[in-house]
């Protein structure tokens, strides 16, 4: 036998006890599996973070309304109180990517829905006597409604960059309780 020959035959028998081995496969396994359970763990963490976020801003946005339409007269400092039980609802989560926008909607003899009134925290308040389009059967005429906003700007610590930063929003209408149109007073 050449030794080349000789050589091919000790490197053929090399590989047949190395695929015979058992003995590091255990190691090669979670060498190769570690990666992806990592991911899997921290991208759970970031999809359940989300989901609470954005449950917290829909039920900021169902707190500014249901708080809102509960007055018959809004003067500052209760829209100040509103407002402001919007970042108790958020918490712990940081609000400073958070806005919350709270306006009466009037509808009159016509259909026409319009702004009445309009208060924001850290976001853009309406401007009255805006037109609004109100969702399927909720435009009555000669009513009122209380519509509230929120938005949150979510970024993922981990995924932002396979996501970048994510916008969840909510709004909720609600009637007025104790009489047909709140009153906004500027004082």
């Amino acid at each position: 036998m050449s030794f080349a020959a000789a050589r091919r035959a000790g490197i053929l028998a090399h590989l047949r006890a190395l695929a015979r081995e058992r003995r590091g496969i255990a190691a090669l396994e979670f060498a190769v599996l570690m990666p992806l359970f990592i991911i899997l763990y921290f991208g759970t963490f970031e999809v359940g973070q989300g989901i609470s976020i954005n449950l917290n801003n829909a039920l900021a946005a169902r707190t500014v309304t249901d708080l809102a339409s509960q007055y018959t007269d809004i003067y500052n400092a209760d829209m100040t109180d509103i407002l402001g039980a919007s970042t108790t609802v958020m918490a712990p989560y940081p609000t400073q990517s958070f806005s919350v926008t709270v306006s009466q909607v009037t509808v009159d003899n016509t259909g026409k829905a319009t702004i009445a009134w309009s208060d924001s925290r850290n976001g853009t308040a309406r401007s009255p006597g805006a037109t609004v389009t109100l969702p399927t059967g909720m435009n009555v005429p000669g009513s009122s409604l209380i519509w509230g906003e929120s938005r949150y700007v979510y970024t993922p610590s981990l995924g932002y960059v396979l996501t970048g930063s994510i916008t969840l929003s909510s709004q909720i209408f609600m009637s007025p309780r104790n009489i047909p149109s709140v009153n906004r007073w500027n004082s």
